[in-house]
């Protein structure tokens, strides 16, 4: 993959076929960056504004893991989070309506962080453009959706270590940065066995060096998860690292289904249009020009 592809003399003012392709100079390729991003910014700032006008639903369902705890009703008999500054509550709600505007927005941003890289595919590689974006959304919304679900167990965990003579709660500041981490990192990490097909297709990552480091590969999943999750408990931690594990073995498999089938379909078949073929294995000298007979120069020696 070229992502800075150079486009070829021409006319002033005309686009040529690899201009067409994504051939572009630096300061072309910086300015759709800066166009990309900042699509992708008023795409999320739109999510925002959302979330502030419909912030009552959103905050019930955002308490919801720590409403249903047994915890959460020590003080008053109801839900209850405390608030220990003057600016906390407002940023309360930038944060719930952040919170709802990166995750309802991931479409728009995906889909911006993709279109950048598509034009410095090769055309056999932009086939699978669609593929990926019908997979990179469920994929984040999916990891979102099970941080969600998880969260209010990893919450009963740590919270449930507390003595029996203490009244456990929590700050609303705390909450909240517990659940946008849990939901980002969730989200993220479910996006990296994609990465892997991804780097696989456009000739990067073989899937004889994955094989190859399977074992280490799974040890730094839980890691991760160890460190990623915020709280540290092992529930929490086996429940991002078990589905990235499996997603990583769905992810390998068709790495090597993919292999397969190009080996399969012939040696040359998977080259892209701009990629030089081997060499021969004959490693012979090639013959001196002058020693050539005279009726011969002028053509191709190798011939």
């Amino acid at each position: 993959m070229a992502l800075l592809k150079w486009p070829r003399p021409g006319r002033k003012g005309s686009v040529s076929s690899e201009d067409a392709e994504g051939r572009m100079p630096l300061m072309e390729h910086l300015r759709e960056l800066r166009n990309r991003l900042v699509v992708a910014l008023l795409g999320v700032l739109g999510g925002i504004i959302l979330g502030f006008v419909f912030f009552d639903p959103v905050w019930d369902f955002v308490s919801g893991p720590y409403c249903s705890l047994q915890q959460s009703q020590q003080l008053r008999g109801e839900c209850t989070f405390l608030v220990l500054g003057v600016f906390e509550s407002f940023f309360v709600n930038l944060k719930v309506a952040a919170l709802f505007g990166v995750v309802v927005t991931s479409p728009i941003w995906l889909y911006q962080v993709w279109a950048f890289v598509t034009p410095g595919l090769y055309r056999n590689e932009k086939r699978y453009s669609l593929t990926f974006m019908g997979l990179a959304i469920p994929l984040f919304l999916g990891g979102a959706a099970l941080a969600y679900f998880v969260m209010d167990t990893g919450l009963a965990i740590m919270l449930g270590f507390a003595p029996e003579n203490s009244i456990t709660t929590i700050t609303l500041d705390e909450y909240l940065g517990y659940v946008l981490v849990l939901l980002i990192v969730f989200g993220v990490s479910f996006e990296l066995p994609l990465l892997m097909v991804f780097l696989n297709l456009i000739g990067v990552l073989p899937r004889a060096t994955v094989a190859k480091h399977r074992r280490m590969i799974i040890f730094l999943m839980f890691v991760f998860g160890a460190i990623a999750t915020p709280g540290g408990d092992p529930f929490t931690m086996i429940a991002l690292a078990l589905p990235m594990v499996i997603l990583f073995a769905l992810a390998e498999g068709v790495m090597y289904l993919r292999e397969k089938r190009a080996a399969d379909s012939g040696e040359f078949s998977g080259l892209s249009d701009d990629e030089a073929s081997p060499l021969p294995a004959d490693d012979s000298p090639l013959p001196d020009v002058d020693s050539l007979d005279p009726d011969t120069k002028g053509t191709d020696p190798v011939k």
